[in-house]
């Protein structure tokens, strides 16, 4: 494995490549895999959950690959110049692994046509460019079902990081849940226009409580909301991994991303001869949605809730896209009994009833 900084990546970069191509832990019958990340390996969520991947994949495949990745690659033009380096040092596959790289994978896909790219919760394509998501929106429904259960005031708080389709997928199955257990539930946003800043992160958890919320789940990338949440003795979910150690009191459960098998099975296919771009989107029946324990905090009704929620996503009886569904304004945008397909979740960019704006 090799780890470049994004800061040092061009520092040196003509030797750093010759030496790289001619040790011998890069021997020609092995295939390099490339991965950039948006944070730090160490943010113990999205991209620590990512990099868990990555290491399942060495695992697996051993001497048969070999694995670079990039941490702290910004959703901007400056990952193009990464992308490439990767792709000259010899990687056969790339994984972008945030949304954000999407037109930029799909440029230096276009100059390494040999090249495969797998673009992470994307939707633009190309015969050399994969994409792959997983099913939050899954794990939100277990969440909103726990919180709707739990909360004291009605008043749940979401901190989001963008709003695009992926966040509001999942701020809609959150609130959907919640007002199935009590229907009078209402969920404030607020988005932070960042996936990983803990201090903002935090600013914002403060923003929600001061506005009454007294449970708060995130769509952001670090710990620092639950351990806002522990201070206050109110409860919140993980984001991405299990971050029970960080807030043992307030953490009541979490969406864990479960990677691995994905990256081992698009790497087989590579080394086999077998890759195609193609559109997969998993959830828990697959196994790469996956609810972390419930704390001791759970109540048995919310657990006993939640858990019909997950049993039914496992045997594919319940669907939280089920209309009737109404829009904030009250128009209505899902029937009675029609469900919602993969297809129109992918692009969803309205929020439902009950979701309310708190900038």
């Amino acid at each position: 494995m090799t780890m470049i900084s994004r800061r040092t990546l061009f520092k040196g970069a003509g030797a750093a490549t010759l030496a790289t191509l001619a040790s011998p832990a890069f021997a020609e019958d092995k295939v390099k895999v490339g991965f950039i990340f948006l944070g730090p390996i160490g943010d113990y969520g999205w991209t620590w959950a990512h990099n868990k991947g990555r290491e399942a994949l060495v695992s697996e495949l051993g001497d048969k690959i070999e694995t670079i990745y990039v941490e702290n690659v910004a959703e901007d033009a400056s990952a193009i110049p990464v992308l490439r380096d990767l792709a000259q040092q010899g990687c056969k596959l790339i994984f972008t692994t945030s949304f954000g790289y999407m037109d930029q994978t799909l440029e230096v896909a276009a100059e390494f046509p040999d090249v495969k790219f797998e673009h992470c919760t994307g939707y633009k394509r190309a015969d050399n460019v994969a994409t792959y998501n997983s099913r939050f929106h899954e794990g939100r429904a277990v969440l909103g079902t726990i919180a709707g259960k739990m909360s004291k005031t009605g008043v749940l708080g979401y901190l989001g990081s963008f709003k695009i389709p992926e966040v509001v997928l999942g701020v809609n199955s959150f609130a959907l849940s919640a007002q199935k257990q009590n229907p009078a539930a209402i969920v404030k946003v607020l988005m932070i226009d960042s996936w990983f800043d803990p201090p903002k992160e935090a600013a914002a958890t403060e923003t929600l409580i001061n506005l009454g919320c007294d449970l708060v789940t995130t769509h952001t990338d670090s710990p620092a909301p639950l351990q806002i949440l522990e201070q206050k003795g109110l409860f919140g979910f993980g984001q991405g991994a299990d971050m029970s150690a960080f807030a043992p009191n307030a953490h009541l459960t979490a969406i864990e991303d479960i990677w691995g098998p994905y990256y081992i099975d698009r790497a087989k296919a590579i080394l086999e001869g077998t890759w195609t771009s193609t559109d997969t989107w998993d959830g828990m029946v697959d196994g790469e949605v996956v609810i972390s324990p419930y704390s001791a905090a759970v109540t048995a009704d919310a657990a006993a809730a939640a858990d019909i929620v997950k049993a039914g996503y496992m045997d594919g009886s319940f669907n939280i896209f089920t209309g009737p569904i109404y829009d904030q304004d009250g128009v209505e945008r899902v029937k009675a009994g029609e469900v919602m397909g993969l297809g129109d979740l992918a692009v969803m960019d309205w929020f439902v009833k009950g979701v309310e704006s708190a900038a």
